[in-house]
């Protein structure tokens, strides 16, 4: 497993090399690179360079004790971008990950060639705002990971995704240190897309997954950044890149023929 190091920080990554455009993968909260293994198969198999990453925090990558914000994620991956000679890559990031590549893309605006975020919470809902602090209060108290596990199992899947793989989505979330649970989470909290509004200067690709719950507040989101691009998926909960891999990928596709610069 490869890794680069970060100002004493170890960050672990996967790379398939090709003659396409590079993609990176970016995982969501308390997951690791193996959330997008389709993706990754995916587009090596049409020619990309794919890069897979495990954020600081998280899979292989070192766990230091510490705040984790949006922001300290995207300086770690335009780091890494920049470290592994990747031109204008297609960012792609799920849930967390997601608001990472956004974040990114407000930040480092000439290192992303594009950004597609999957189900993720840029903008979130009312009802997510009155839940998260407890939420976070939970998650830095003793029983950290039956509130992780609570709020993944009643909140993240659909009654028809797949059982086994719930059963491992749960078990490799619960796994991750209660400080980088906890902090993470607040990480998203303390983000605010409202300032990037004029910033952003790439294309964007949002796809929903078909939960009942928004997690996202879409009619904000595209009220702001009136640029992105929507999708949804059918019969997928949260972990739609899983679930519905070729729902996903074919968006995605269609989004790098018809709305990126060609390479």
């Amino acid at each position: 497993m490869p890794h680069l190091n970060r100002d004493g920080i170890a960050l672990a990554y996967d790379r398939i090399d090709g003659p396409g455009r590079p993609v990176v993968l970016v995982h969501g909260w308390c997951c690791d690179r193996r959330f997008f293994a389709p993706q990754a198969t995916h587009f090596a198999a049409l020619g990309h360079t794919v890069v897979s990453v495990d954020l600081r925090g998280h899979g292989e990558s070192d766990k230091p004790v510490q705040p984790y914000p949006i922001s300290g994620f995207a300086d770690d991956l335009a780091w890494l971008c920049t470290q592994l000679g990747l031109s204008r890559p297609l960012v792609i990031g799920h849930s967390m990950g997601g608001i990472v590549a956004f974040d990114l893309a407000t930040r480092h605006p000439d290192l992303p060639g594009g950004v597609v975020m999957l189900d993720s919470s840029i903008i979130p809902t009312e009802a997510s705002h009155r839940v998260i602090p407890g939420f976070i209060a939970a998650l830095r108290g003793p029983e950290h990971r039956e509130a992780l596990r609570h709020l993944v199992s009643t909140a993240f899947f659909l009654p028809t995704d797949d059982p086994a793989q719930c059963r491992w989505i749960l078990d490799v979330m619960s796994s991750a240190p209660q400080h980088v649970m906890s902090e993470a989470y607040a990480g998203i909290l303390g983000f605010d897309a409202r300032a990037a509004q004029g910033r952003l200067r790439v294309p964007l690709l949002y796809i929903s997954a078909n939960e009942p719950a928004a997690r996202c507040d879409i009619a904000a989101l595209a009220a702001l950044f009136p640029q992105i691009a929507f999708g949804r998926t059918v019969g997928s909960g949260h972990f739609c890149q899983l679930e519905v891999p070729d729902q996903v990928n074919a968006m995605i596709d269609r989004f790098v023929t018809t709305s990126l610069d060609p390479r």
